[in-house]
């Protein structure tokens, strides 16, 4: 479990792709003494396992396997060297829930349709897939490349999100550009609210 606050932006340092699996190397800053084998990183978005960590010079490692599922529902499949991708280690018990639960399950890919700079900041107009967007609530959480946001406005099949300088300055989104694929996780209690109330 996640709360979507970035707390690093890694690298991809190596991608070795086989046929319904890759398996990535990711530079990063955190120590390698510090990540357990096993343990779960949101990488983009989407949890992934550790099953290598290691230093190389002055940045810190690890490596990760991301299966067909994965490769599937998310932007991993674009992924290559030198891509950066928002980084999260799991919540821990005792720890601020700065954002909202995110899960690390991205639901699928959506796109950016429109960026708008102003005082420092930057709203995103995004499009998600239409089955999912009755999941999406003006006021309510996204996780958008696992980071935790707020929807701002919602205009027919659009949302859009209100990015502040700093979220900017430590995430990977003042790279976007419009066009881009975004991987999206709706809100947890969103999905059970809709299941309990038998909607489909």
């Amino acid at each position: 479990m996640f709360t979507g606050i970035i707390s690093d932006v890694g690298v991809v340092e190596r991608v070795d792709a086989g046929t319904n699996l890759r398996h990535l190397r990711i530079a990063c800053g955190y120590g390698a003494e510090t990540i357990a084998l096993g343990a779960s990183i949101a990488c983009g978005g989407p949890c992934l396992t550790v099953v290598a960590r290691g230093t190389h010079e002055d940045h810190g490692w690890f490596e990760v396997d991301v299966a067909a599922e994965t490769l599937a529902r998310t932007t991993a499949r674009h992924w290559k060297r030198g891509t950066r991708l928002n980084l999260e280690r799991a919540l821990k018990i005792g720890d601020e829930l700065g954002g909202h639960l995110v899960t690390g399950h991205v639901d699928a890919v959506a796109k950016i349709a429109a960026i708008a700079d102003f005082d420092g900041m930057r709203r995103i107009e995004i499009v998600p897939p239409q089955d999912l967007a009755r999941f999406i609530a003006e006021k309510g959480s996204v996780a958008l490349d696992g980071t935790s946001l707020t929807v701002n406005a919602i205009e027919a099949d659009i949302f859009s999100v209100l990015l502040v300088p700093h979220t900017l300055k430590v995430t990977t989104w003042g790279e976007r550009h419009a066009g881009d694929d975004i991987n999206l996780e709706v809100d947890l209690m969103a999905r059970y609210a809709a299941r309990l109330s038998g909607s489909p």
